[in-house]
């Protein structure tokens, strides 16, 4: 999917977070948003995204030299942040059934223990989300991502939570994501996003 920014801006009450973006993601690029806390960046993606809109400014979609409007652009996409929870009342299998009914996965082979071994979570499949430790819940929302078919990949600080194991597994999957989708991560530590071809910093948009 490609992405074009112009003059894209975001304002809360009198303070302006980002002003005049003009900016081009391209189809199957990797992209870093580095800065720190405060600096916009999470604010960045959810307008990115469609949760929240821009103040001033236009963003538009492509795909496949298609026009694509920002009322159903989230079909395309998946989203993973800190601020993005889960069905804790299902259990870990009720969860990829419920979320594999309404997208499509990468591979038409995968299956729920498939899956479960990717994440290492076989054991937990009869768990209820809410019982799961926050680098558990972390696990499953990238693997949800990784697993599905997206055109654009939305990432807000992904290792949050997980382990030195489940870094290196993160690290492992991104490899996978960025060759078939566009991918923009949004972070301040650079073990998430050193396999990314680009990087920006907020404050160049300031």
């Amino acid at each position: 999917m490609d992405i074009s920014l112009e003059n894209l801006s975001k304002k809360y009450f009198k303070e302006w977070i980002f002003k005049n973006i003009n900016y081009r993601f391209h189809s199957c690029q990797s992209y870093a948003i580095i800065g720190s806390n405060g600096s916009g960046k999470s604010t960045f993606l959810q307008i990115l995204s469609g949760i929240i809109p821009a103040t001033e400014g236009t963003i538009n979609y492509r795909l496949n030299n298609s026009e694509i409007s920002s009322e159903v652009v989230y079909r395309q996409l998946s989203i993973v942040a800190p601020y993005q929870g889960l069905i804790e009342e299902l259990t870990l299998a009720e969860l990829y059934k419920f979320h594999f009914s309404f997208k499509q996965p990468l591979d038409s082979n995968l299956t729920l223990e498939l899956w479960l071994e990717k994440l290492n979570l076989i054991k937990e499949s009869q768990k209820p989300i809410a019982n799961f430790s926050s680098g558990m819940k972390q696990r499953v929302k990238l693997g949800l991502a990784f697993y599905t078919q997206n055109n654009l990949l939305l990432l807000d600080e992904p290792t949050s939570n997980l382990d030195q194991q489940g870094v290196a597994w993160y690290q492992s999957e991104i490899e996978n994501v960025k060759k078939t989708t566009t991918l923009i991560i949004c972070s301040k530590q650079p073990e998430e996003y050193l396999q990314c071809s680009n990087t920006i910093e907020m404050k160049q948009w300031k």
